[in-house]
């Protein structure tokens, strides 16, 4: 699967919904607490729209640079 169709996924679950879900997860990081989970969401959340800022800026920049050049 390329990179960009890849599905990550981040969540609280118990060892119920682990078992429920079986071999659908490709990986499971088991964690004793998580105090700051609201954090780790928010982080993560910044560092994707950050990514699609910089992705939509390049795509912008790409078309202005060929019009440029096509009507110098």
């Amino acid at each position: 699967m390329p990179d960009q169709d890849r599905i990550v996924a981040i969540g609280l679950l118990t060892q119920r919904d682990v078992f429920a879900l079986g071999h659908d997860l490709s990986r499971v990081y088991p964690i004793d607490e998580m105090p700051c989970f609201g954090a780790l969401l928010g982080a993560i959340d910044e560092a994707d729209r950050a990514f699609h800022r910089a992705r939509d800026a390049q795509q912008v920049a790409i078309p202005l640079q060929q019009g440029v050049t096509l009507s110098a």
